[in-house]
């Protein structure tokens, strides 16, 4: 997956980009900007001779990688050791290619947990709706009509799906 084509309005690598637009680019604040730098996820970004901070393409392209490694739950020790590897230039292809193996691999067993707590979620909506609709209680015995009236179906959010 590349982030490249996010950034294809600028022309070169030595474009500079104020905060303000790589924060819209990425889709992050400022604030969360200046925190990467402090946390050491991004390496030094480049000030212009106004002091402000200056972007490169490169810079933005990162930025959106951590954006998305965080998103997706990457530990921030994991995203800091990213960062420092891509400055390491292609002589760490290899140890960020495990490093991100190692994240997919955790994010797949999050999704096989996600799937197994959705799995349980569904069979109880399906228990509560065919009681609801046979018009039982928990223990399967008939609901007097004053409890089958709130009961409805209509007053909850999910059966309006």
């Amino acid at each position: 997956m590349s982030t490249q084509t996010t950034f294809d309005v600028i022309d070169n690598v030595t474009a500079s980009l104020g905060i303000a637009e790589v924060a819209q680019l990425s889709g992050l604040s400022q604030d969360t900007l200046r925190w990467y730098e402090r946390e050491g996820l991004l390496p030094a970004v480049r000030r212009g001779t106004d002091r402000r901070r200056r972007y490169t393409q490169r810079d933005a392209a990162l930025v959106a990688m951590l954006a998305k490694l965080r998103a997706s739950g990457m530990p921030t020790d994991d995203m800091r050791e990213f960062s420092r590897l891509v400055s390491g230039g292609a002589a760490t292809h290899g140890r960020r290619l495990a490093l991100l193996e190692r994240h997919r691999d955790r994010i797949r067993q999050r999704q096989a947990e996600l799937e197994s707590h959705m799995a349980s979620l569904e069979e109880k909506v399906a228990h509560y709706r065919h009681l609801i609709g046979a018009g039982l209680d928990c223990d399967g015995q008939p609901v007097p009509a004053s409890v089958a009236s709130l009961q409805s179906l209509s007053s909850t959010a999910g059966a309006q799906r």
